[in-house]
């Protein structure tokens, strides 16, 4: 039976209104200009678009020479509202938003069911907001592509990374981590948290990202991994927090794009 994943935070994080998503989207996309070559996977946030996605599109706007080239995108984001340990798979023919539909490959999600750390758990794709966020922009800079939406438990470096493998794939295959990074710090001390997450992504260092430094620390390890075995470049494409874009100073979330090449 088909079944869709509907919109959990549509007109929360971002707005439901479809004209005005396309609007707000190209608009933070039109704000960036593409720095580097075509990545294999990204790292972008997933908090409320006025906080976050001036620094997603700096990552996502890279993607549009690869527009037609990407037919499947690998998504991976942290559990926010459900406990349940290794990596939820959805059962859901499609994930949609204001945009339209995006079918979802449950060819691969069958296959990965062979791994003992995946299983199909559609609670924890209910209500979660860090895949959903991601997927406009998908919608925006990709053409026709499926999905592969994998939301991450309490799953180690090496669980992420076999996933990961598993997925790897070759110039049709894009990977996308949604983590932000430290939360809830005054300014100064944030900068320096997330500064410090950013050398470690940039040297592929997962063992020296910790719970404090980055909420998606679990996918982005895992990535982090497997891209120093792949012999990819990490580059950091924007760093801010919440205080640089629509949030005080006193309390902050951190946000950083980050590129594997």
């Amino acid at each position: 039976m088909n079944t869709t994943r509907l919109p959990a935070v549509a007109g929360l994080f971002y707005p439901e209104d479809r004209n005005q998503l396309q609007h707000d989207v190209h608009h933070y996309l039109s704000a960036s200009k593409q720095t580097i070559n075509i990545p294999k996977a990204i790292i972008v946030p997933h908090a409320g678009y006025i906080y976050s996605a001036p620094i997603a599109a700096t990552a996502y706007i890279n993607l549009l020479p690869a527009h037609s080239i990407i037919k499947k995108v690998v998504l991976l984001g942290p559990s926010h509202r459900v406990a349940f340990t290794g990596l939820a798979s959805s059962s859901a023919s499609d994930f949609s938003t204001p945009l339209g539909k995006i079918p979802v490959d449950q060819q691969t999600l069958n296959e990965l069911l062979a791994l003992p750390q995946v299983i199909v758990f559609d609670e924890a794709h209910a209500q979660e907001h860090s895949l959903e966020v991601q997927l406009p922009f998908l919608q925006i800079v990709l053409d026709d592509f499926q999905l592969i939406p994998l939301v991450v438990g309490d799953a180690g470096p090496d669980d992420v990374a076999d996933v990961l493998e598993y997925l790897w794939g070759g110039p049709e295959t894009l990977i996308v981590i949604s983590s932000d990074l430290s939360h809830y710090h005054n300014y100064v001390t944030a900068n320096q948290l997330d500064q410090a997450t950013s050398t470690a992504i940039e040297n592929l260092q997962p063992e020296k990202i910790h719970y404090e430094m980055a909420c998606g620390r679990n996918p982005v390890n895992g990535l982090l991994k497997i891209a120093k075995h792949k012999g990819l470049h990490g580059q950091t494409l924007d760093l801010r927090n919440s205080g640089d874009t629509a949030g005080s100073k006193d309390r902050v979330v951190g946000y950083g794009a980050y590129a594997f090449i």
